[in-house]
């Protein structure tokens, strides 16, 4: 779990939301513990799996007062449609430019079918109440990678 992002605040980036606003990175998640992670493609299966993981696990992160957030390098339009066709409750952010992606160590090459490109790998970031990434958990699982953030916030609230 130990990463070289773990540790540092998060980066200073806007993304556009599915909740219709701009996300203030690090700024408006100070205050609450937050679960943020990136995924490959919208209405793909495993990206599908792992949203509707955290979808069906959601409201235990709200008793708790934790925010959770998506993030691919999808455009609003297609957020739209996943969170739509999936009813994903939590916010899912627009990362077009790869900007916070690429901060994270998110970004870069993969490899899919023997193919390599340019994309986006499953990681799942714990971010704490200062905007400080205090966990992360690299090419995760996408059914256990909701447990594993659940199980390390127990060890913070």
């Amino acid at each position: 779990m130990s990463d070289d992002v773990t540790g540092k605040p998060l980066p200073s980036v806007a993304l556009e939301s599915t909740e219709g606003r701009t996300v203030q990175l690090p700024d408006d998640l100070k205050g609450k513990w937050t679960v943020l992670y990136t995924y490959p493609k919208d209405d793909t299966p495993g990206c599908t799996k792992e949203a509707c993981s955290f979808r069906d696990n959601k409201e235990q992160f709200d008793k708790a007062g934790v925010r959770l957030y998506g993030v691919s390098l999808d455009d609003l339009d297609s957020h739209r449609a996943f969170v739509e066709k999936y009813g994903i409750n939590f916010p899912l952010l627009a990362d077009t430019e790869h900007r916070l992606t690429e901060a994270l160590g998110s970004y870069g090459d993969q490899e899919w079918q023997g193919q390599v490109f340019k994309g986006v790998s499953r990681d799942t970031f714990l971010v704490d109440p200062d905007g400080v990434v205090r966990a992360a958990w690299r090419k995760v699982n996408p059914i256990n990678t909701m447990h594993e953030a659940w199980e390390e916030l127990q060890r913070h609230l």
